[in-house]
């Protein structure tokens, strides 16, 4: 739709942006699929494919996808557990329960995570990629470092006194190359380029004993072009145990993706589709596997680059796809000189401003319910790992959640507080043994137990019980038992029930399951002086009743 009104001068722009973020982008693939505990090619064929595929057929304009810092923790503990093989059926799996969710059109289910949630593990994200990055940014002298978070910090402590000088005065410098880079400049020539370019020559030149690609991965880190596509290799006896893997990698994607393409649409003064954004993604986390790559999603500091160098539509995104790929082609010599100690040192960078810090300067200011489920979040992802860490987080939102619902549902007698009668007369002179409560709020399970209230207040002398509904925002199939059993218990005791003024929701369901034939067409009014009026009815009916089976 957006190549409708598609002129040259929105080509060359498209052009130009593609360029200028393949050219941001080359360290970070790089670097992520290092971090990631794959080679640095499979990284750049994440980028290549993936965000060739994303930009053909996603629903944002401007999205760029490729790998993702969010990733690394998380593709590095499958690849330890699972093994490499294994990780690709993982995010083969996702691709396909991505496109599912597109195409069943439940995209817009992504807004419904709670902000605590999201702010919490992606804080907890970057510590994790910054910790991946402490041995090649010092060039401790290792083994092999674990995935779990506390075997780790006792690696690098026992690894300290084999820090490289050299490496660290490098990745130092260029942190400091890519913080201090003027910005102005940066619209031209991104400072992460600059750190590598110098970096790079410095080693080669000065002959430093620091890693680099080639010394790290061997001639093979970048093969001469796109690798050819294989089948996946997999066991179907423990396919199942590759399920919630694959369900976070699904899930952790459609966030990041879809969040990078809300903001895009801030910024480009558009509305992306979600649902073909998700499909997007399914087709290009079903690909990439094929050929060696990891997980992809949208990526927001790739996106956000692409639409300040004037990206107008997937143009840039294709070509910014197509630039990897020259480097691939072309420049793949010299790439393998790129000193490790440097990508480390963009990726710090990434992390630290990657990171939403600010939420713990404002947890004092914050409901102690969204705090606790951001340090939760935030602990458990840099802990233990992003699946325990979503899936405890979504359980304790959810929680709070119900709580905070329940706390502003109430249940009040009319004689409970005078200003409840204010604006109905009719309540000021109620029959005797007529009893109204007013309901507010949403009546749902978590909140249905109130109900009970009603029985207690519902003496020997009560006839009738009216229920005034007209602030009841929402009702369940829990609260809808809880309103059949106390029209049960009324009745058992020779009671009446009224309903009185019930919104549409509540009254559509109670309306289906039965329960408003139940206690009659007759009884249930539209607002409280109708209501009154028919408790009055029914009151004079019963003692009507009482009478003729009184002994003469």
């Amino acid at each position: 739709e957006c190549l409708r009104a598609y002129t040259r001068a929105k080509f060359v722009a498209d052009v130009l942006a593609g360029l200028t973020v393949g050219i941001v982008a080359l360290p970070l693939a790089i670097g992520l699929g290092i971090a990631s505990g794959v080679s640095p090619g499979a990284g750049l064929y994440t980028a290549i494919i993936g965000g060739f595929l994303v930009s053909a057929f996603g629903g944002s304009r401007v999205q760029i996808g490729g790998p993702a810092g969010a990733f690394v923790g998380l593709v590095y503990a499958i690849i330890v557990r699972y093994g490499l093989p294994n990780l690709l059926v993982c995010t083969a799996m996702s691709g396909v329960f991505l496109f599912a969710l597109g195409a069943a059109r439940l995209g817009t289910l992504i807004k419904f995570i709670p902000h605590p949630v999201t702010t919490g593990f992606t804080c907890g994200i970057a510590i994790t990629i910054m910790l991946t990055q402490v041995k090649d940014f010092m060039g401790l002298q290792i083994g092999e470092v674990p995935a779990e978070f506390f075997p780790k910090l006792e690696v690098f402590g026992q690894g300290l006194p084999t820090v490289s000088g050299p490496t660290l005065a490098l990745g130092l410098a260029a942190v400091a190359i890519i913080t201090f880079w003027p910005k102005p400049w940066g619209r031209f020539v991104p400072g992460s380029i600059v750190a590598v370019t110098l970096g790079t020559f410095v080693v080669d030149f000065f002959h430093l004993p620091v890693a680099t690609i080639a010394s790290r991965f061997g001639a093979g880190a970048f093969p001469d072009g796109l690798p050819v596509p294989h089948a996946l290799v997999f066991d179907w006896q423990h396919l199942g145990s590759l399920l919630a893997p694959a369900v976070a990698i699904t899930l952790m994607g459609s966030i990041e993706s879809l969040l990078s393409a809300v903001v895009a649409d801030g910024m480009i003064d558009d509305r992306h589709d979600s649902n073909q954004e998700l499909m997007a993604q399914g087709i290009a986390n079903f690909t990439v596997p094929f050929f060696g790559g990891i997980p992809v999603t949208g990526v927001l500091a790739r996106t956000a680059t692409n639409v300040r160098n004037g990206a107008n539509s997937p143009v840039a995104g294709l070509v910014h796809a197509l630039t990897l790929l020259l480097v691939v082609l072309l420049a793949a010599p010299l790439a393998k000189l790129i000193p490790l100690t440097v990508l480390g040192a963009v990726l710090l960078v990434v992390a630290v401003r990657m990171g939403e810090w600010d939420e713990f300067l404002l947890l004092g200011r914050q409901a102690k319910s969204d705090a606790a489920v951001f340090l939760v979040t935030f602990i458990l992802t840099t802990c233990f790992d992003l699946t325990v860490a979503v899936k405890w987080g979504l359980i304790l939102a959810g929680a709070l959640f119900i709580k905070r619902i329940a706390d502003t549902t109430h249940v009040f007698a009319h004689d409970d507080d005078a200003s409840l009668t204010q604006g109905h007369e009719a309540v000021a002179d109620l029959p005797k043994g007529v009893l109204v409560f007013r309901v507010f709020g949403a009546l749902m399970f978590g909140a249905a137990d109130k109900l009970d209230s009603v029985m207690r207040r519902a003496g020997a002398d009560t006839r009738v019980v009216i229920l005034h509904l007209a602030a009841v925002t929402a009702l369940d199939a829990t609260a809808l038992n809880a309103l059949e059993n106390l029209y049960e218990k009324l009745h058992r005791h020779g009671k009446r029930l009224v309903l009185s003024g019930p919104h549409t929701q509540p009254y559509f369901l109670m309306e289906k399951a039965g329960f408003l034939a139940r206690v009659g067409p007759q009884n249930i009014t539209g607002d409280l002086a109708e209501a009154v009026v028919r408790a009055r009815a029914l009151v004079e009916e019963l003692k009507t009743k009482r009478a003729s089976r009184a002994p003469f």
